[in-house]
């Protein structure tokens, strides 16, 4: 019986196994890593919410190439469903406990290149550096709609064409001129059903209106408000207020850096700072010889 490979078109089975090759070669780990600080997993399960971005600075090849276009420590971002899929699903709640026992009550939802949209424990990346991001203010039921829609990504396939776009850069990677970096995350094969980390979670966000990074294109001014401006100046304290256009920003523009620098998504700091325990005068240095003050000669 002939295999199901040698049943596949020439061209198709080439495309096969140039992905095979790609997602080998960008997924493969980085032989250094350095986790700055120490995470808390109990610290951040209790702090956590519903709707929170996960910002995670990963440890493989492809990571280096979004940080490098990013110009940003964050090449990967996972949502926060905590024990959604469980309430909502008893076939699906004795599946995840199977697979992640007491860790399935604390999922998040993240696209990955080998096994596309899909639902991971949070302590999966406990030995990586994270930063926790939280939507600013958004309401109740715009939170569930955001929720709904990220849940019913699960089973998506990632956007391998992204993937090949990505390739690209990778050797050499310092060569890529400073405008077209963020544009080289834009490429895609542009089909609903497969999607990138950070997309398909602004794209989730993008249905309640909830923005990430908004473009803001200031109002030009006639010639009438710029005298007044300019009077007012001279005989008031300047008006910091500044008038223009909000204009969305297209998910497949945004990347895990955005929602780290998002005006609209607060930063939750779970290791130390969230349960009110630090204190910078109990901290225990280790001891270390100063170096000896340097003595000024005098100049002539």
């Amino acid at each position: 019986m002939r295999s199901w490979f040698r049943r596949l078109n020439p061209v198709s089975y080439a495309r096969i196994k140039l992905v095979s090759f790609t997602v080998g070669l960008l997924t493969k780990p980085l032989n250094r890593y350095t986790l700055f600080i120490p995470n808390d997993i109990g610290n951040l399960k209790r702090f956590i919410r519903k709707g929170d971005v996960i910002l995670i600075e990963g440890n493989e090849r492809i990571s280096q190439v979004i940080k490098y276009l990013t110009q940003s420590s964050w090449s990967h971002s996972a949502f926060y469903v905590g024990d959604e899929p469980l309430r909502r699903d008893p076939e699906l709640k004795k599946k995840l406990f199977e697979q992640f026992g007491d860790d399935a009550d604390s999922l998040i939802v993240e696209a990955l290149v080998e096994s596309g949209v899909t639902y991971s424990p949070i302590s999966k990346y406990r030995d990586f550096n994270l930063r926790v991001c939280r939507p600013y203010n958004l309401a109740n039921g715009d939170l569930k709609r955001v929720i709904d829609e990220v849940m019913r990504a699960v089973g998506d396939t990632y956007d391998i064409r992204n993937v090949i776009d990505l390739a690209r850069y990778f050797l050499p990677v310092t060569l890529v001129p400073r405008r077209f970096r963020r544009k080289a995350l834009q490429f895609g094969s542009g089909e609903p059903a497969r999607v990138i980390c950070s997309s398909m979670i602004a794209e989730c966000f993008e249905y309640v209106k909830f923005p990430v990074v908004p473009s803001f294109q200031e109002l030009p001014l006639d010639s009438s408000q710029t005298r007044q401006n300019r009077l007012r100046r001279l005989i008031s304290r300047p008006d910091a207020r500044r008038y223009g256009i909000l204009r969305r920003v297209s998910p497949t523009l945004i990347t895990p850096r955005d929602f780290d620098l998002s005006p609209y998504f607060e930063i939750v700091k779970f290791n130390v700072i969230e349960d009110l325990k630090f204190d910078y005068r109990s901290i225990k240095w280790a001891e270390e010889e100063r170096p000896a003050p340097r003595k000024l000669e005098k100049s002539a």
